[in-house]
């Protein structure tokens, strides 16, 4: 089954919740909370899918300057789809639409720190994450 992968392809909210869900990113994501992945859909820089058909198997959701760094916030890929080679080709595509410069940067979660090493990543410990404020 071929994958073919876009950044114009629309994705409409339902379609990105229930990847997150089927990934298993949805685990550290607010997918209870539609108004934040709405905003988390229309603000990215950068976003690439992955199809099978009609149906989004994998997403690669950025926010970059384009020639200095870029946030990689997501990589999604549906559990039955995962080793395959779509995470990899994901970030290949999101590389190629940067400029020659521009590095991009991670927060992996604790399970995928062998994965991206593989794929030339450098860890970093000098992270640091400001936590907003829930509204009521």
């Amino acid at each position: 089954m071929e994958i073919l992968y876009r950044d114009d392809a629309p994705v409409d909210l339902d379609q990105m919740i229930d990847l997150y869900i089927r990934s298993t990113l949805g685990e550290r994501r607010p997918v209870d909370r539609p108004e934040i992945f709405e905003g988390m859909r229309q603000n990215a820089s950068l976003t690439l899918t992955a199809w099978c058909g009609d149906r989004l198997v994998g997403i690669a959701r950025t926010l970059t300057d384009f020639t200095y760094v870029a946030y990689l916030a997501d990589l999604a890929v549906d559990v039955d789809f995962q080793r395959r080679g779509i995470g990899r080709r994901l970030i290949r595509e999101t590389k190629r639409r940067l400029g020659p410069d521009c590095m991009i940067v991670l927060f992996a979660a604790p399970m995928a720190n062998e994965y991206y090493s593989r794929l030339g990543f450098e860890s970093n410990t000098r992270g640091w994450v400001l936590k907003g404020e829930p509204s009521d």
